[in-house]
């Protein structure tokens, strides 16, 4: 460890180094892990702070610190939370954990900054932060010791500007909250989106009648901050998002699209991996991957398994959980449905499951607590995934060209499954319905009739994500004018106090 209370010479040009400071959930973290790492391939210098929460499950279950350890320009730091749980927590209790961080976290990043480990008093003063913007309170921190802050947001472009960046104008046009029960009644308030968004696209919040709730003043907080960094990281290619970055650059000038991240980050490693065993493997999870379902894919036909994932955040009843199990065996694919502990509120007991369920599923499915997800998507046989619609699944199911049966939860997952129908038209969207005739239709149409109907859209997004990240694609570029953006803000910055 850096002695960390010896004071630079204020004089002495700084070296580049980076605080990244991910919010302290699944996805995002593993973005910012993939970030980080490469920022280390290009020579900058890397602290890592997690939340205790998310820090502790992520040593369990992967091999994150000793990967790490060939970047002697990368350590992990951690700070409290406030959160007690041993397990990581579900959606229904994201406000607990942004709660534990704004009482907790807060004073302690302040302090950390200002006059701890990495302030200027240590031997490598931090010269940018990278920060998750709902860690909004970072900015402040981050004027008051003039260090250089550039947001990373993990969630999908068209949720930030359409629910996020224009959440005042939504609020102050009178769109939301919503006026009368048509929830298909079209936005017009939102610039490039007037003929796409409906109210149901909307983030889930925006249906609520009382706007005093927590995640809503976390969310227009958000809106205030997000334009004064010095720059916004964003998981999209240009490509994908050219419906939106437009208007977003009106209000953030400088954004970095370096999506697909894992794409980018597989493409620069690709160099050091060919020196390490084919069996190396680079999991950022906080849960324990369940890799035999490999193996049960390696038996199937190409695109013909159904991968069904709710993500790392979301829940179900047991009652849907019984609507999408008939609807998938009903479609009659082999399918891998990945169950993550505490998905299921309140359980279930296997004598709750009709014995048809259970009798099929032993025959052509393969149910885990987690998966690789990554590496099955990119597998040969996976031809189709039912999915929440998170962000990252999302970007890697475009990334390796898999057509998509959204059913999303809250948050981006309204928006980013109206994009995948309407837009990108990369499948089908079945928001505010869990109907098994309904799940089973969706799926055939997907896997059997409507395959000339997706195939070209899905075959060409793939395409176009796969050249963004060559040397010369559009990410490969942003990311490179992100380091030497670094660079210059580094050898700008001035130590305070």
């Amino acid at each position: 460890m850096e002695n960390n209370h010896q004071v630079t010479d204020a004089k002495s040009p700084l070296q580049p180094h980076v605080l990244i400071f991910s919010l302290p959930f699944q996805g995002p973290v593993n973005c910012a892990l993939k970030l980080a790492e490469l920022l280390c391939l290009s020579g900058i210098h890397v602290t890592f702070l997690n939340t205790e929460h998310i820090h502790r499950p992520l040593l369990l279950h992967t091999h994150v610190v000793s990967r790490f350890n060939r970047y002697p320009n990368f350590r992990f730091e951690t700070i409290p939370d406030g959160v007690e749980h041993e397990k990581p927590v579900s959606a229904d209790r994201f406000m607990e954990v942004m709660e534990g961080i704004d009482t907790v976290t807060r004073p302690l990043f302040r302090e950390m900054m200002i006059s701890g480990s990495l302030s200027s008093r240590s031997v490598r003063p931090v010269t940018v932060m990278i920060l998750d913007a709902f860690l909004s309170f970072g900015l402040d921190v981050a004027i008051e010791t003039s260090i250089p802050v550039v947001f990373f947001e993990t969630v999908s472009p068209c949720f930030l500007w359409t629910s996020c960046l224009n959440l005042p104008t939504l609020i102050e046009s009178g769109e939301v909250p919503f006026q009368g029960g048509n929830l298909d009644e079209l936005i017009k308030s939102v610039p490039g989106s007037e003929h796409i968004i409906r109210r149901r696209d909307l983030a889930s919040f925006c249906r609520s009648d009382d706007l005093s709730e927590p995640i809503i003043d976390l969310l227009l907080n958000e809106a205030r901050t997000i334009p004064q960094a010095q720059g916004f990281i964003l998981n999209t290619f240009e490509e994908l998002d050219s419906l939106i970055l437009p208007h977003m650059r009106k209000l953030c000038p400088n954004i970095y699209p370096i999506g697909p991240l894992h794409s980018l980050h597989k493409a620069r490693l690709k160099e050091k991996m060919t020196l390490m065993s084919p069996k190396t493997t680079f999991s950022n999870s906080i849960w324990k991957e369940d890799r035999t379902c490999v193996s049960w894919l390696d038996k199937q036909a190409p695109k013909t398994v159904l991968y069904v994932s709710i993500g790392s955040l979301a829940t179900i009843t047991v009652n849907q959980l019984l609507e999408i199990w008939h609807g998938v065996v009903n479609s009659g694919k082999p399918f891998l449905w990945v169950r993550r502990p505490g998905s299921i509120i309140g359980g279930y007991e296997e004598s709750q499951i009709p014995s048809e369920l259970l009798e099929y599923t032993k025959e052509i499915g393969c149910i885990v607590d987690w998966s690789p997800q990554e590496h099955v998507l990119g597998h040969h046989a996976v031809g189709a995934f039912l999915t929440h619609s998170g962000w990252n699944s999302t970007i890697e199911s475009i990334a390796e060209g898999v057509p998509l049966i959204c059913w999303p939860y809250f948050s981006d997952q309204q928006v980013n499954s109206r994009f995948v129908g309407e837009v990108w038209k990369l499948g089908i969207d079945i928001k505010d319905t869990c109907d098994r005739l309904i799940i089973e239709k969706a799926v055939k149409d997907v896997m059997e009739t409507g395959g000339n109907i997706f195939r070209p859209c899905v075959d060409g997004w793939k395409i176009l994500a796969k050249e963004s990240v060559t040397e010369m694609g559009s990410s490969s570029m942003n990311f490179d004018r992100l380091i030497n953006d670094i660079r210059v803000m580094s050898s700008a910055t001035k130590l305070s106090g």
